[in-house]
């Protein structure tokens, strides 16, 4: 792998979790605007027969989106600071951190969704984001592992 392929890759991968930034704070500040109707819609259609949500239910909701925004935007945060320093200099601990962190909250979230019968989430959010962060580890693993 050469140098402007790796810093191709790494660059990605900082960009990519930016982006993820901006949803959490989206998801934090802006839960019932249009960029989340999709996701609203898919979750009224499981857990409430296609109802408008409950004022208790959106009250619940609309806490939960706020928790689950910072808490991507802290973690998002914290990849682009591996992503910039440790992993651009190629150290191993960050390349596993950052597949650790990824894959444990792929499987966890994943799992509890498909229990939930929210397939929506695992489609429309963790396997987009699990591709997104998944490519450029995948692809700059023999500049950590030649």
């Amino acid at each position: 792998m050469t140098n402007q392929q790796f810093n191709f890759w790494q660059k990605w991968l900082t960009y990519a979790n930016i982006m993820i930034v901006g949803v959490g704070i989206l998801l934090a500040f802006a839960g019932n605007s249009f960029f989340f109707d999709i996701h609203n819609s898919y979750t009224k259609a499981v857990f409430f027969d296609g109802q408008a949500f409950p004022q208790e239910a959106l009250y619940l909701k609309n806490w939960l989106f706020g928790i689950i925004g910072g808490t991507i935007v802290g973690f998002h945060t914290l990849v682009i600071m591996i992503s910039e320093n440790a992993f651009k200099q190629k150290e191993k601990w960050a390349y596993r951190a950052l597949w650790y962190g990824l894959l444990s909250w792929f499987v966890i979230d994943s799992s509890i969704s498909i229990y939930y019968q929210a397939m929506y989430n695992v489609v429309l959010i963790n396997l987009f984001a699990l591709v997104l962060i998944g490519i450029p580890l995948i692809m700059t693993r023999k500049a950590f592992y030649p």
